[in-house]
């Protein structure tokens, strides 16, 4: 089964691509399913003063949905689309977040951290933001907003889960032990949710040249029985798909079987090899 549930587009303002270029791409290149799941609009800062080109305003979200099902009903029996958001999570703002996503029919939402506080972790022009911090007092920061994120039951897939390691920055080698306890406390915080967690490989093409997460907190996960997903991150169209051949053996160097898909907020299981799993066969 060749599935991409982690696309972005046009509208975010920081990618590129209408939608029915990301689907028509995902149709050539052969793919089963395509997840269209771009950001969630800003919520916890005033997007006329902030960084610009973070997110899609609020007035375009309904629209965005509105073309995922127009593009899925176009595009039916050609390729099967979800209709999916990344979801950010924000301490404080739970509410703002469970009113977005009740309000919409997602077959899936990614739940993700980009954010501590004002600064988005993630964004190449906040870098700066490490100056004077304690690198491991900012990785016990994200960690912990990681494992409110999963405790939330508001995502069906936690994403990117150590996008904190994105642009290289981090504790020193002497602090690894430290680490792996962080990495390994959100991820058993994802296993007592229920959730998925995705494989994200766009990290490859990042300063840190690794997915998300690590191959070792994906034994981990793989450990605790953590369904997975697969998503490229793409914010161009011509760069659906890159890497997640690499996602796709490692999971099967792993001893992965199944990975998950979604319909309506409901997880279904998909063999590699593109059959569907009965209720009995439904594990990872």
């Amino acid at each position: 089964m060749h599935i991409d549930y982690h696309t972005h587009h046009v509208r975010c303002g920081h990618a590129e691509g209408r939608l029915e270029e990301y689907v028509q791409r995902a149709i050539e290149l052969g793919y089963d399913q395509l997840g269209l799941s771009d950001h969630m609009p800003l919520i916890h800062v005033d997007p006329a003063s902030y960084y610009p080109e973070m997110a899609m305003p609020m007035e375009e979200l309904p629209r965005y949905v509105e073309e995922c099902l127009l593009l899925k009903d176009r595009y039916q029996g050609q390729i099967d689309i979800r209709v999916g958001l990344e979801g950010d999570y924000i301490e404080g703002y739970e509410e703002q977040i469970e009113r977005i996503i009740a309000e919409y029919p997602w077959d899936y939402v990614i739940g993700s951290v980009h954010f501590l506080g004002e600064w988005d972790i993630t964004d190449y022009r906040q870098t700066q933001g490490w100056e004077g911090k304690d690198p491991l007092e900012v990785y016990r920061q994200y960690y912990d907003a990681v494992q409110k994120a999963a405790a939330t039951g508001f995502y069906d897939i936690m994403g990117h889960l150590d996008v904190i390691k994105r642009f290289g920055y981090g504790p020193g080698k002497e602090q690894a032990d430290e680490v792996i306890a962080l990495e390994n406390a959100a991820l058993s915080a994802v296993a007592k949710s229920g959730k998925a967690m995705e494989l994200n490989a766009s990290g490859l093409s990042k300063a840190c040249e690794e997915m998300f997460p690590s191959s070792r907190m994906l034994e981990e996960a793989i450990a605790l029985g953590i369904p997975l997903t697969l998503g490229s991150d793409a914010h161009q169209p011509g760069k659906l798909g890159e890497h997640l051949d690499k996602a796709r053996a490692l999971l099967a160097d792993l001893g992965v079987r199944h990975i998950a898909t979604f319909r309506g907020r409901k997880r279904e299981m998909v063999p590699l090899d593109g059959h569907f799993l009965n209720d009995e066969e439904n594990d990872v």
